[in-house]
C-alpha cells in the first residue's frame, strides 16, 4: 500500500484561516450576482416597524 501525500494532510482551522487565496461564501456570491443586476433598494438606519414578537408579546400586568 502506498501512502498519498493528502493522507497525512491535517485540514483544520489554522490550515483553511492561513489560505494565501480566499473565496467569498455562496451567499455572498449570490447577493453579488442580485446586486448586479438590480441595486438593492436604500433601508433605513432604524425601521419604523415594532421589534418582533412585540405586538403578541404578554404585557406586565401590576
Amino acid at each position: 500500500m502506498q501512502e498519498d501525500d493528502w493522507d497525512a494532510a491535517v485540514l483544520d482551522e489554522a490550515f483553511v484561516r492561513g489560505a494565501q487565496e480566499r473565496e467569498p461564501s455562496a451567499r455572498a456570491r449570490m447577493l453579488a450576482a442580485r446586486w448586479r443586476r438590480e441595486a438593492p433598494a436604500p433601508q433605513p438606519w432604524r425601521s419604523d416597524k415594532p421589534p418582533t414578537g412585540w405586538f403578541f408579546s404578554r404585557r406586565k400586568r401590576r
